[in-house]
């Protein structure tokens, strides 16, 4: 397993790939008495694929992320690339059109909402930011003067700006005048800020110290790590999840919805009000346009853009 994750991060996959390649890789060792993959196979592995799709019911996604795993185990690690099997093909994905919020159902979660979890679900909306992008920001990343924010290592690695809405200002004025009167706290206990790359550790030594390298939505609490140094992370994914859950149903809003759906209405809402698909690409980060087209058969002209044929009797 630690040669797994030596090859992993020598290949720069981010750190949830790893830790979803090691979950699987492990889980199908397990499956197998704990014999080493190199004693095992093509069948084997079919095997595996087919009971997570029978008898687990996995999502096609989930199927393909674990034969991904499989995969990279036996053509970067073990260097003995399987041979195509029937069965081992990835799943077929079911494509589902993504809940959009209207404008009054988004007033009404907010409302809802109240500390960090409502700016971060304002800046989800009025940014088109992912939940991890919008929680892993850094104080750096927010340029007021400008109404733009950079989200950095986004998904694939890429860098892109996106517009910082007016209504966040304020909000963020005063989150960020706490969290530097908590910096100013954290310097004199040296608590240092996480994730960090190496590469810049050694070429910014004070940059786990730093007011500007610091998350925009810290953690209340700290933790100390392997080497005893304690640390501040950023808000937990789940508190802000279960947060808007709470929230859509306050609001009585009958939609599945959830913190995603905030970046499908940011990306709905532009195209409706006439902004160029390319423009919204570029915003939401995609590199296939294909991936933004499927936001113009959300709009609010019906099925495909018609009118049906009911409202002419």
């Amino acid at each position: 397993m630690e040669i797994v994750r030596r090859k992993l991060r020598e290949r720069r996959y981010s750190r949830r790939t790893e830790e979803a390649y090691v979950h699987w890789i492990r889980r199908y060792i397990v499956d197998n008495d704990r014999r080493h993959p190199r004693d095992l196979g093509e069948s084997e592995v079919q095997r595996f694929l087919s009971a997570l799709a029978v008898e687990k019911r996995v999502a096609a996604s989930t199927q393909n992320q674990a034969l991904a795993a499989l995969t990279f185990l036996y053509d970067r690690v073990l260097e003995r690339p399987l041979a195509r099997i029937e069965g081992i093909a990835p799943a077929r994905r079911s494509r589902h059109v993504p809940v959009v919020l209207s404008p009054a159902e988004i007033r009404a979660i907010l409302a809802n909402l109240d500390g960090p979890a409502r700016l971060c679900a304002a800046l989800m909306y009025g940014s088109g930011l992912r939940l991890r992008e919008c929680l892993t920001l850094r104080i750096k990343d927010i340029d007021l003067d400008r109404h733009q924010i950079v989200v950095r290592d986004g998904k694939g690695g890429k860098d892109r700006r996106t517009p910082l809405a007016d209504r966040c200002l304020a909000p963020l004025k005063r989150l960020l005048g706490q969290e530097y009167e908590r910096a100013r706290r954290d310097a004199r206990l040296d608590v240092r800020t996480t994730d960090i790359p190496s590469s810049l550790s050694r070429k910014y030594p004070s940059a786990e110290t730093e007011y500007r390298w610091r998350y925009l939505f810290a953690a209340k609490r700290t933790f100390k790590d392997s080497a005893g140094i304690r640390r501040r992370h950023h808000f937990h994914e789940s508190a802000v999840q279960r947060a808007f859950k709470n929230a859509v149903l306050a609001a009585h809003v009958t939609k599945r919805a959830t913190c995603h759906s905030l970046r499908h209405s940011f990306a709905t809402h532009l195209l409706e009000s006439g902004a160029d698909i390319r423009t919204v690409q570029e915003l939401l980060g995609h590199t296939d346009l294909r991936t933004t087209m499927i936001y113009t058969h959300v709009l609010n002209r019906g099925g495909l853009g018609v009118r049906s044929p009911a409202d002419a009797l």
